[in-house]
């Protein structure tokens, strides 16, 4: 793992987030994206978890004027500054989060994998994997509501999850995928590209339909797609030392580095 590695992550997911800003929905309510010395700052709504930055420190130093102009990006609309942070911007771009008022709030683990040209695509004889086109209004409508069942608990009460869900499958950026079975939707995941690196989102299970297999199928389903697309490399996000991890490793994935989330002032 390397700096030079970390900055092809970082814009990869900063990439996928700002292309959100882009769909209609998005537009029409004031959501934005802006480019600071390579960190992108990206808003949608105050309490989106769309709204924070990638690759602080990474691109170019982080400095008090730096800061100043995306803090004030986001307290123009609003929002409360935030920042996910790799280790590699070093310690000193914890320091200067710290001595500005920042807190941690989170932690998340990067993993990545090296993909095979020819990767192939999964069978499985209980379950069915297929993509959901964005003129499907059918299908989007059963992802939507798929996504929100296997959600529902995972996330804080005050997270919109239908407006989340609904933004994402708006979003020809992203490829959106569901598993049935017995013609039950039960699973949904996504995949978005940037730069030949393939970020895998957006995966959920109800919780009825947990342990049969539909995640391992899903990720198999979008390293294939990916291969297919001419990716080389492959990235997920998972909360640290979770079932959603390990699946991961299981998979090939290795941990890159945990990556720490900065709030300005105390979220009480």
């Amino acid at each position: 793992m390397d700096r030079d590695l970390a900055r092809q992550l970082e814009r990869a997911e900063g990439a996928v987030g700002a292309s959100y800003t882009a769909v209609p929905r998005a537009a029409q309510r004031g959501a934005t994206w802006h480019d600071f010395d390579g960190t992108y700052a990206i808003f949608d709504t105050a309490d989106s978890p769309l709204t924070q930055t990638f690759g602080l420190g990474l691109f170019a130093p982080a400095t008090p004027d730096l800061m100043a102009a995306i803090e004030t990006f986001f307290a123009q609309r609003g929002a409360a500054a935030m920042h996910e942070v790799s280790p590699l911007a070093g310690v000193e771009t914890a320091a200067l989060l710290a001595d500005r008022g920042y807190r941690p709030i989170e932690f998340s683990t990067v993993l990545v994998q090296d993909l095979e040209p020819g990767t192939a695509a999964p069978v499985s004889s209980a379950l069915r994997v297929r993509t959901i086109e964005p003129d499907d209004h059918g299908g989007c409508g059963t992802w939507i509501d798929t996504s929100i069942a296997g959600w529902s608990g995972e996330l804080p009460d005050s997270t919109p999850l239908r407006a989340i869900a609904e933004l994402a499958v708006s979003n020809r950026v992203m490829t959106h995928f569901l598993v049935e079975q017995d013609a039950a939707p039960i699973a949904t995941a996504s995949l978005g590209i940037h730069g030949g690196v393939a970020l895998l989102a957006g995966a959920s299970t109800v919780p009825a339909a947990r342990g049969r297999g539909a995640q391992a199928l899903l990720l198999a389903a979008r390293l294939a797609e990916a291969s297919r697309r001419g990716c080389e490399l492959a990235m997920m996000v998972t909360a640290p030392g979770t079932a959603s991890q390990r699946n991961a490793e299981r998979r090939g994935f290795r941990v890159a580095y945990t990556r720490t989330k900065w709030r300005l002032g105390f979220a009480c």
